[in-house]
């Protein structure tokens, strides 16, 4: 594949991170600002919190977009026609105590400074709680590989670096109240100010009413919590922005070119779109992404604690099934659960299979294409997993793990996949999906197995297919067996309606599920006599 070739093939994709590019290209037609500095993507990150899987989601389909309007001008990653920003906004005040931190005393009794200046609750080296928050972000992305800049509010404001564009806020402070005072409510209004000053008695950030005194010295006078009337610098991080303001200021001094968000922020955006007009910028482009819900359809919320993390998509399925799950149309709602685990692993490797044998266009479609080319640039995405597959699926890999049930455990499982594939031949994938479908199993699925006794046509036709197996050589193909359990069902002596109505007797007989694997597939996996045995015990139950 050509450069050439790749620029005409990104132009006219339909997938949804080129759709996303085309609109920064017609922002930049050259692919470069006029200035010829970088087209600059943004994340936005509030360290009140640890990192979670909407850091991870927001993150990666920015990178997503990143990479596709690269590859729509032509560039590559190391050319540097591309920044993005992973921004902190820690000079935020700590409004409450989150649920799930240590030393909850500590943090109660520093509310409303910013979180910079939050002493720090944990048993880590850091001076502070954004510190150590921002580490653990940092630690975060790397683990997946994002290429960022990391940028942390409390340095930018502190070391002077927003002092002109914090001086441009005073300079049109009324346009931005007539901005959004009519979008409060009158209580609100009475309080309400763009700059938040930080007070010089309790370094709290203080939601009062600020006079602008000088804009261009930056000067600001407010009455202060114990009634003094203060005339200070709004500069050198002696304020702090309201949340819109802060968005749109921050637009304005990085240049930033798109950030997308979510669903939740899409009146913030409004306001602080119009806000940076007002600034002198220009609103970066960025699509609204719909918010993720838990099995039930519910909303997920930290402090219902309904989501699910990133560490426990880890602990049951792969980083790129968590990836290939999150990349389809953003602006449709996902369920975020385990249950949708297993069917994202085998998804992601049946779309990298084919991902070699499709056609430009059809690569350019590919989820796969994309997750590689994310953090590996050109190179990898020109064939990534070429030639790539499993020789299970990961679904026939729990129901595996959940034969064996209280016995099954990666050594286990690596025998039974060294006997019917071979020995030395799983792949390091392999062998991460083996300690997942086991740590899955025992949590998921053992607990809910149930084995029925089998009606009685169900019984002939089991005891067919034991007399089938009974003569069957040890080393009998998946295929041959799969075309023997088919011909069992297709008799009509055993008044199988379809043959669906066969597998789910299989399935829930044998395996005490609803859903189970290709059996021919399981049985060679498993053991002919294994699979034997299988079978007497339902029987039994009989």
């Amino acid at each position: 594949m050509s450069m050439t070739d790749l620029i005409e093939a990104a132009r006219v994709s339909k997938a949804w991170p080129f759709q996303e590019a085309q609109r920064l290209l017609k922002r930049y037609p050259s692919g470069a600002k006029p200035d010829g500095s970088p087209v600059v993507f943004e994340t936005g990150y509030g360290p009140s919190g640890l990192p979670h899987i909407g850091t991870f989601q927001e993150v990666l389909r920015t990178t997503l977009v990143r990479r596709a309007f690269e590859a729509m001008i032509g560039a590559k990653p190391e050319d540097g026609k591309t920044r993005l920003i992973a921004f902190s906004d820690d000079m935020d005040g700590l409004r409450k105590v989150p649920d799930n931190v240590p030393n909850q005393a500590l943090l109660q009794d520093n509310l409303h400074l910013p979180l910079s200046r939050v002493p720090n609750p944990f048993d880590t080296e850091y001076d502070s709680f954004a510190a150590h928050n921002n580490a653990q972000l940092r630690a975060f992305l790397d683990q997946f590989g994002f290429q960022y800049e990391f940028i942390a509010a409390s340095d930018r404001y502190n070391s002077g670096a927003f002092d002109e564009a914090l001086r441009q806020v005073l300079r049109t402070n009324d346009a931005i109240l007539d901005i959004m005072l009519p979008t409060l409510r009158e209580e609100r209004r009475k309080t309400y100010s763009p700059v938040l000053p930080v007070s010089p008695q309790t370094g709290r950030v203080l939601q009062v009413p600020v006079e602008v005194v000088d804009a261009e010295a930056g000067t600001i006078r407010f009455t202060d919590e114990d009634g003094t009337v203060v005339e200070q610098s709004a500069l050198g991080g002696m304020s702090k922005l309201q949340w819109k303001v802060d968005w749109a200021m921050r637009w304005y001094a990085l240049g930033v070119d798109y950030e997308m968000y979510g669903k939740d922020l899409t009146d913030s955006g409004v306001q602080s779109g119009k806000i940076v007009q007002a600034l002198g910028g220009r609103k970066p482009e960025g699509l609204i992404y719909e918010l993720f819900l838990d099995e039930k359809g519910e909303k997920i919320s930290k402090s219902k604690g309904n989501g699910l993390t990133i560490e426990q998509w880890l602990d049951y399925g792969s980083e790129e099934s968590l990836g290939f799950y999150i990349f389809p149309n953003p602006k449709s709602a996902k369920q975020l659960h385990v249950g949708v685990i297993p069917r994202a692993v085998d998804d992601y490797w049946q779309f990298r299979e084919r991902l070699a044998e499709q056609e430009l266009d059809k690569q350019l479609g590919n989820p796969v294409w994309h997750l590689a080319r994310a953090n590996g640039g050109f190179e990898a995405a020109e064939a990534p997993g070429a030639g790539d597959s499993l020789p299970v699926t990961y679904g026939l890999l729990l129901n595996l793990a959940s034969v064996l049930g209280a016995e099954a455990s990666e050594e286990s499982l690596r025998d039974y996949l060294e006997s019917y594939i071979g020995a030395g031949r799983i792949t390091p994938e392999l062998d991460t999906l083996i300690g997942t479908a086991v740590a899955y199993t025992r949590d998921y699925i053992v607990p809910t197995l149930s084995k029925r006794a089998p009606t009685a046509n169900e019984a002939e036709a089991l005891k067919a297919l034991d007399a089938y197996l009974a003569d069957a050589p040890a080393d009998t193909s998946a295929e041959d067996l799969q075309t023997q359990v088919y011909e069992i069902g297709k008799r009509e002596e055993y008044g199988f309606e379809n043959l669906r109505d066969w597998f789910k007797a299989l399935y829930q007989t044998l395996l005490g599920s609803d859903q189970g694997p290709r059996m021919g597939s399981f049985i060679a996996l498993y053991g002919i006599e294994n699979s034997r045995k299988l079978i007497a015990e339902a029987l039994a139950r009989g």
